[in-house]
């Protein structure tokens, strides 16, 4: 006052006095005046820089979210000169002036920093005493003030959240206010409860979740977050649904909503009956356990990695917990823990549907621990059951062979005379599920308790159960041992000499007629697997158990025989060394029609398939076939002919063929070529008409009509023909198969091209030759060969291309052809003894070789 009145200043011109200040600071900074002068005049500046801002005390310290007309306005002295807020700790200094405490505090912290005397901010008092003394007149009357705008704040809101329609821009206002009662005045929280607030925004997330909005959910989420500090007011949410709600907010759009409602289900978790009711809350754990993994949202992950935990330590939430995809509580418990925990743990295993993402990662962290809960007794089902669940998938297999579960599974089956029919059952079951996948058990270690599986001992014992009085469940599992150990491309051989050599044989084929359709299923595929490595020995026992006419009859059933038994069926058939009586017996007009119509159906049909049943049946079916492409009697030639059989296998040499199918097509194609030339042979050997007569007519076709002469056979072939590959279009798709992937069906294709040049007179040799060169097949084959390593393709592709280059005109054409030329000279070096002659023979008719003795210098001369 005194300053105010030396310079002319009205006394409340705080700014005016200020700038007045600053320049005598300024103009003090230029002079040589004292530092301890410069930080008084500093101070002075502040204090009165704070008189100046004062606000309108209208709305000054009032952080409630009001309406103007709601609000009661603080009286001047509720606030603190520093803060311009209203106190809520009120004190009274020595010089009679009250502030916030907390401000006050920290202005004599400033003054003590600054190396002055503490002084009143107000009047610049240096102060003598710091006590600070409470002023509790004025803290009554602003409590007062507070309760009276709280209790109008709840008002509003109540008036908001019941007002008929609900009024969303107005909601927002109302949360934000609860929000702020909650957060600011602890004690008055109970009047927002009693006031139904709680109720009323659990029912605007109930009922009108959709039309509020990700935002507003958010908000409404954080002001129940707040409100659960009060036990009262969190279980009346729990009462009236909020756990499935805050659970549904979990799929959230927005991020905070989600964090809000994670942090909602955190403060519940911590009662262990909420806990557990978030674990039976429908989807619950499955959305926390993704968002815990999500790594992308740090915030989210860890607190509901907080959440899980705290579900964690109730142990009736794990099972729940690995049924949402966490395991590591069960499988720690399950290592860790004390026996009946174990046991426990593996009974959850034991009943658990799994993925297969998830069966391995338990398998290879509880796979040992199972195996050794084997040993015991109290334990032995549980973990048998455990191991079963995990042996389901495939990659399992190696795991459960490293830990050592085959000795124990057949020790089970075969030794535990303790062990109920159900548990060998299991056990059978277990083992089978583990063979069936080649490529590890095999190798396990054996010993003389336990013999490898695929030995004798143990296939005899597999025989011994499967003939004596066990269940069927229990028949059926042995089974599926017997065609998995006899599936494993290492020990199917192995397997199968011990199988003939036990006299399993016998057994096996009782079982193709059983009433159980998996044991049929079982046996047909045994029986199927064995016919293709010992066929003489299984037609044997098929004919002597009167069941060859079984597997036809089973094949021709479509309503009783599933796919499988049928398929499997028809590649046994194929496999027999079926007799010539057998063939005709078997294979007659009305079954031919059958196979070539099931053909077309299977493969290019409307219905067609890519099931494994399928492509089997199509083998199956073309390689029966093939046995009535040996037959030369007229009966045989003629279901040939009627039936398009050159036809039926020409269509299985491309897609959607298997490897196998291409392979049996091109055999049937070779043998029907070869029957053709030695029929066409036979006939121009011999007197006969003019045109056609005798067998020569299964070549040509209709005689009504003179067709041109073909030049494969120089005779007469037409397009009805089936007995010749180039009148039925068969080269070319021959040619195509040079390049396929598979070498076996390259073979076969090589196979029957070859019947085209073999054995051919040499005076048409030449024109062969030009056909086939015109179809592209001379150039494909030295491709082929070329790219060939040594081995039995080289060979049979160099026998045609030697008898190509017998041709004077291709000699000389490919004599220049120096990737054929080197390819031929590494197969003279490192081929066997028929591909060295091959290959010296036609390097001669390149004349890369000087001519010596023998049939090739003979035919170079001759062509001279």
């Amino acid at each position: 006052m005194d300053l105010t009145r030396a310079l002319g200043i009205e006394s409340n011109n705080y700014s005016e006095l200020s700038a007045q200040i600053r320049l005598l600071k300024d103009d003090l900074d230029c002079s040589t005046s004292s530092p301890s002068d410069r930080r008084i005049l500093a101070s002075l500046e502040g204090i009165l820089n704070n008189w100046s801002a004062r606000t309108d005390i209208t709305t000054a310290g009032s952080n409630f979210a009001f309406e103007d007309e709601d609000h009661i306005p603080p009286f001047k002295n509720f606030l603190c000169p520093l803060t311009k807020e209203y106190m809520k700790d009120p004190v009274v200094l020595e010089s009679s002036q009250t502030y916030e405490r907390s401000a006050v505090k920290h202005w004599f912290d400033r003054c003590i920093e600054d190396g002055q005397d503490p002084t009143c901010p107000v009047t610049g008092q240096v102060l003598r005493s710091l006590v600070l003394k409470p002023n509790i007149g004025l803290a009554g009357a602003i409590e007062e003030w507070v309760n009276r705008n709280i209790d109008i704040q709840i008002k509003s809101a109540l008036a908001v959240l019941t007002y008929e329609p609900l009024r969303v821009e107005n909601i927002e206002r109302a949360l934000d206010g609860i929000y702020q009662v909650s957060e600011e005045h602890p004690s008055s929280r109970y009047k927002v409860r009693n006031s139904g607030l709680v109720s009323l925004i659990v029912k605007l997330l109930r009922d009108s979740s959709k039309s509020i909005g990700t935002h507003l959910r958010s908000k409404a989420l954080l002001t129940l977050l707040s409100m659960t500090k009060d036990e009262e007011s969190k279980k009346m949410m729990l009462d009236e649904g909020m756990l499935k709600l805050t659970i549904h907010s979990l799929t959230g759009r927005s991020e905070k909503e989600r964090e809000h409602a994670i942090k909602l289900l955190l403060e519940f978790s911590y009662d262990e009956a909420c806990c557990t009711k978030i674990a039976l809350e429908k989807g619950a754990l499955v959305l926390l356990t993704s968002i815990a993994g999500n790594l992308e949202h740090p915030a989210a992950s860890n607190l509901a990695e907080v959440v899980l935990i705290q579900i964690e330590k109730t142990e009736g939430n794990i099972e729940h917990l690995a049924a949402a995809g966490r395991f590591e509580p069960l499988l720690s418990r399950l290592r860790e823990g004390p026996i009946d925990v174990k046991i426990q743990m593996a009974s959850i295993m034991g009943r658990m549907m799994m993925t297969s993402g998830s069966k391995e990662q338990i398998a290879r962290q509880s796979a040992t621990t199972l195996v050794e809960l084997l040993s015991k007794q109290e334990g032995k089902e549980l973990s048998l059951q455990a191991l079963h669940n995990l042996s389901a998938l495939d990659d399992n297999a190696r795991v459960l062979v490293d830990a050592s579960v085959l000795p124990s599974l057949t020790h089970i089956l075969f030794s535990d005379e303790d062990a109920s029919e159900e548990l060998k059952e299991l056990a059978a079951s277990t083992v089978a599920n583990i063979v069936s996948n080649p490529g590890h058990w095999e190798l396990a270690s054996s010993n003389s308790e336990f013999p490898s599986m695929q030995s004798k001992e143990m296939v005899s014992k597999l025989f011994g159960l499967l003939s004596a009085a066990c269940s069927s469940n229990c028949h059926a599992s042995i089974l599926r041992v017997l065609c998995g150990i006899a599936s494993s491309p290492q020990a199917s051989e192995l397997v199968a000499s011990h199988i003939r050599d036990s006299r399993g044989l016998e057994i096996i084929v009782e079982f193709l007629d059983h009433p159980g359709v998996d044991h049929r299923v079982l046996a047909h595929r045994l029986v199927r697997l064995l016919s293709g490595i010992y066929p003489q020995e299984v037609h044997e026992q098929l004919k002597h158990s009167n069941k060859l006419s079984l597997l036809k009859d089973k094949l021709l059933d479509s309503t009783k025989s599933t796919e499988t038994e049928r398929s499997d069926a028809a590649c046994t058939l194929a496999n027999l060394p079926l007799t010539d009586v057998e063939v005709k017996a078997h294979l007659e007009g009305t079954f031919v029609r059958w196979a070539v119509t099931a053909l077309m159906n299977y493969s290019h049909g409307p219905n067609r398939r890519f099931s494994q049943p399928a492509f089997n049946m199509v083998e199956g079916i073309l390689g029966l076939l093939l046995h009535l492409t040996r037959q030369s009697d007229q009966q045989c030639l003629a279901l040939i002919r009627e039936h398009g059989l050159m036809v039926a296998f020409r269509e299985h040499l491309g897609f959607p063929s298997t490897a196998r199918a291409k392979q049996l097509a091109c055999f049937g194609l070779r043998n029907l070529s070869e029957l053709g030339r030695e029929i066409c042979a036979a006939e121009l050997d011999s007197p006969r008409p003019l045109w056609f007569c005798s067998s020569l007519a299964f070549i040509c076709g209709d005689t009504s009509r003179r067709p041109s002469t073909c030049p494969i056979h120089d005779t007469s072939c037409n397009q009805d023909s089936q007995l010749c590959l180039l009148q039925s279009d068969c080269v070319k798709p021959l040619c195509d198969l040079l390049t396929d992937e598979d070498s076996n069906v390259q073979m076969a294709a090589v196979e029957a091209l070859s019947t085209l040049v073999s054995s051919t007179a040499t005076s048409t040799l030449k024109k062969v030759v030009e056909e086939l060169d015109r179809q592209g097949v001379i150039d494909s084959m030295i491709g082929l060969f070329v790219e060939t390593r040594s081995g039995e393709l080289q060979e049979k592709a160099i026998s045609m291309i030697e008898r190509t280059l017998r041709v004077e005109r291709h000699a000389v054409k490919h004599s220049l052809n120096q990737s054929l030329v080197k390819a031929l000279v590494e197969a003279l070096k490192h081929g066997n003894a028929n591909t060295r002659g091959h290959a010296q023979d036609a390097l001669m008719n390149l004349q890369q070789l000087s001519g010596v003795s023998g049939n090739s210098s003979s035919q170079i001369q001759m062509r001279r």
